[in-house]
């Protein structure tokens, strides 16, 4: 049974790359056949700003980028306790990331 996610709860979304030189924040880095890219994958620290009735979610990033994501998307989760503690600085503020759009829009 899942969690019921609100607005305002941090959200980690693994996402997978694939570059030349992963970074250091890189897990789980795998190499390709011919060795010239590697495939990895990187948490991303998101914040909740909507949650519509059809099972979308808006997540709002520290820069203010916004993604539509379904909830039952297993590369979402919430942050676990320890997460939102340690990590409490990547995670975005809903009030500094609307005001951040409300001047990019005049």
């Amino acid at each position: 049974m899942r969690r019921k996610i609100s607005v305002g709860d941090p959200i980690i979304f693994v996402v997978t790359k694939n570059t030349t030189h992963p970074g250091p924040r890189a897990k789980h880095v795998r190499p390709a056949r011919a060795g010239e890219t590697y495939s990895y994958q990187i948490e991303k620290f998101w914040t909740v700003a909507e949650v519509h009735s059809d099972e979308r979610l808006l997540l709002i990033t520290r820069r203010g980028k916004q993604h539509l994501v379904m909830a039952n998307d297993l590369r979402l989760r919430p942050a676990r306790w320890w997460e939102k503690w340690f990590y409490q600085s990547r995670f975005p503020a809903l009030n500094t990331t609307s005001e951040r759009m409300a001047i990019r829009l005049n």
